[in-house]
């Protein structure tokens, strides 16, 4: 892949769009981004659905190379772009870690918990509202906060090896929880408070929230 070619990033505004756009601009790599929004009817046109058919966001072109979901997209991009920015795994065992902490981010705290709340609660008028899945999801989150609590005591990433791609995953989670008023534990908070001050983050959070 010519790495000279275009990166062009499709989607803003919620926490999954985030996580390239921080992404990239850790890597400081040049991109377009097209801001387009999940309930705009943007992704229901005609030109995104030929581009992707899934309809969704966030979406990446790379000259003729086109790629959804945030996950796939991050690791695309470091794997592509690499960077001392941040940690990007080279071994198995490191690249496994990453898999492992991503995989649980995204399915424990993102589908199973924030987004059951996005859908039933702000979203209520169009899945339908049910207050006791939210309450059940609230709950659950909260569980999984006390498991990552103690693999970030005194830390300032996930992985030993320092701040990565697990940590932008983590990062965008915690911001979609406090957007739901919920009170992040003593050394999460503590964690968030020293990640935000990276400026790359606080660059994506302005071109993802503000586009």
């Amino acid at each position: 892949m010519d790495t000279n070619q275009e990166i062009i990033l499709w989607g803003s505004g919620t926490a999954r769009t985030l996580r390239p756009i921080w992404m990239a601009e850790e890597l400081e790599i040049k991109y377009e981004l097209l801001p387009i929004g999940p309930r705009t009817g943007e992704t229901l046109s005609e030109e995104y659905t030929k581009l992707n058919p899934k309809q969704k966001i966030p979406f990446m072109e790379h000259g003729d190379f086109q790629l959804s979901e945030s996950l796939a997209i991050c690791k695309y991009l470091q794997n592509t772009f690499p960077s001392n920015n941040l940690f990007i795994p080279q071994t198995p065992k490191d690249l496994a870690k990453e898999d492992e902490w991503c995989s649980f981010i995204y399915g424990e705290l993102d589908e199973t918990c924030l987004y059951i709340i996005r859908r039933h609660h702000d979203l209520s008028d169009i899945y339908g509202a049910a207050p006791n899945v939210v309450e059940s999801c609230r709950e659950y989150l909260e569980r999984q906060f006390r498991v990552i609590e103690p693999y970030i005591e005194k830390k300032d990433s996930v992985l030993d090896q320092g701040f990565g791609l697990a940590d932008i995953f983590l990062m965008s989670c915690l911001d979609w929880a406090i957007y739901h008023e919920f009170k992040l534990p003593k050394n999460i908070a503590i964690y968030k408070d020293k990640i935000s001050e990276r400026s790359a983050f606080k660059k994506a959070m302005e071109i993802n929230f503000q586009s």
